[in-house]
This record gives C-alpha cells, structure tokens and sequence, in this order.
C-alpha cells in the first residue's frame, strides 16, 4: 500500500510501517493500554511490536498483510494492521486501529478510515471486516459512526479474530461488518452470505 495524504484541515498521513518506526509503534502500543487491557486483558508487552509482523491468520500469506501508521504531520500517532483478501478474497479484515489517547475524538480517526475504505475499494475490496470488545464502547460507538453493522460475540469464540489468531484472553469481542460501495460487484447474495458467515 502506498502512502497517502488526507486532505482534511490538518496534515494527516498513512502510510507503510518502516523498521524505523518500530519504536514509535511500541509508544502508541504502550499509550493504548487501556484498550489492550478491556481486548486482551493485558498491557503492551515489548514483543508486542516484532509479533505484528507475523501475527496472521491461518490461510494467509504475508504478502497480504498491511501494517500501516498514522501520522499526525511527523509524529506516529496510530497503528493500522491488515490483511486484504481474507477470510476470502473480496474482504479486508482489520485486526487492530488504534491511535494514542490525545489523538481520539478529533476526527483523526475517521478521517483515516474513510481513505483506507476508499483505498479498500480501489483494491477491488467488497467489504471489511473489524473486532471490537463488547466493552470498549468508544470502538463501538466508532465502528456505528463508520457505518458497520456489529454483531454479538459468538457463544464459542473462533480460533481466528479479524486477521490474526485469537488471544487466549478475547472471549467477548463483537465483530462488525461494512460493505465497500465501488468495489468489486463479483459473486452472488448466497456467496456473500457465506462469506460473512464464515468471517464471523
């Protein structure tokens, strides 16, 4: 994926994550405690940032995998984690969008998602797919705010969340769904159907 700028009131870029952004990735890992906590029931650990790499779900190549940061001018202030094409190859599942305390509800954030569904869609993308825990509800109320359609926990929690396998501790996470206008129309209503069935 390449970088892109948003044309919003302030200079806001996503682009690749770099090897020389890793530390700064590990501060908005450790800045995010409180989401980690309520999804994993655990802190930002040091491996956290070198496991990104190579956290996928089965099935998945890492020719698939997006780790991307968003910058607000030149500081790291959000770490995205993709995989396009999964669960099937008309989906993007979204493991993690986190951005630092300070940066939330500021706009920073949607205005990032909105170009990376642009961006999904001009990848022949149909829809994308997200995790929340039940109980974080500003990503609840972000997710609504985006236009996805979430979904109660499944009685018995798969051993795949979004794009990478499950955390022992993620028992309670809702999953969402968004269907990408502009992207590719391939496939029938009863494939689709399928296909969300067998993202959740």
């Amino acid at each position: 994926m390449e970088q892109f700028r948003d044309a919003g009131p302030d200079p806001l870029t996503v682009r690749p994550m770099r090897p020389e952004d890793e530390s700064d990735v590990a501060r908005v890992l450790g800045d995010c405690d409180d989401y980690l906590v309520a999804a994993t029931g655990s802190p930002a650990l040091p491996a956290d940032v070198q496991s990104l790499y190579y956290a996928l779900p089965d099935g998945a190549d890492f020719e698939q995998k997006h780790l991307l940061v968003v910058c607000d001018r030149a500081t790291v202030v959000g770490v995205v984690d993709a995989v396009a094409g999964h669960p099937d190859s008309g989906t993007c599942a979204v493991g993690m969008f986190l951005l630092t305390p300070g940066t939330r509800r500021k706009g920073v954030g949607t205005r990032a998602a909105q170009r990376l569904l642009q961006e999904a869609a001009a990848r022949g993308m149909r829809r994308v797919t997200a995790t929340c825990p039940q109980g974080w509800a500003p990503g609840l109320a972000f997710l609504r705010s985006l236009g996805f359609e979430l979904h109660a926990p499944p009685p018995q929690p798969q051993p795949t969340v979004g794009d990478r396998l499950r955390h022992p501790a993620e028992t309670n996470l809702c999953t969402a769904f968004r269907e990408v206008p502009g992207g590719s129309s391939g496939g029938t209503a009863a494939e689709s159907d399928r296909e969300r069935h067998n993202a959740s």
